[in-house]
């Protein structure tokens, strides 16, 4: 499902959405060969992939491209969880914000 975060106009300072909490901040490289078999995320937390591409399949089986500069929203921290692997033989790097 599609999250769309709102943001009101600032003025000069641009468009901002409301303020969201976090607990923390995790910054990761996966080697270029990355296919992680299905797993639960840690903590609800929205993941920034800051380069490469990766396909996440959904324990219903349906399947996502995310690129880089896409922010995730991962929430399945219950049940079969999800699936992730690199589509480019590359190292990828990612931020994780764990939201309260």
């Amino acid at each position: 499902m599609d999250v769309q975060v709102n943001l009101q106009d600032k003025g000069e300072i641009g468009y901002l959405s409301d303020l969201q909490e976090a607990v923390g901040i995790v910054f990761r490289k996966v080697k270029p060969d990355y296919d992680y078999d299905f797993h639960t995320a840690p903590n609800r937390q929205y993941i920034i992939l800051q380069d490469g591409s990766i396909e996440i399949e959904t324990s219903l089986g349906l399947k996502r491209t995310f690129e880089s500069g896409d922010i995730l929203l991962v929430e399945d921290t219950t049940g079969k969880g999800h699936r992730t692997r690199n589509l480019k033989k590359a190292i990828r790097s990612s931020i994780f914000v764990l939201l309260k």
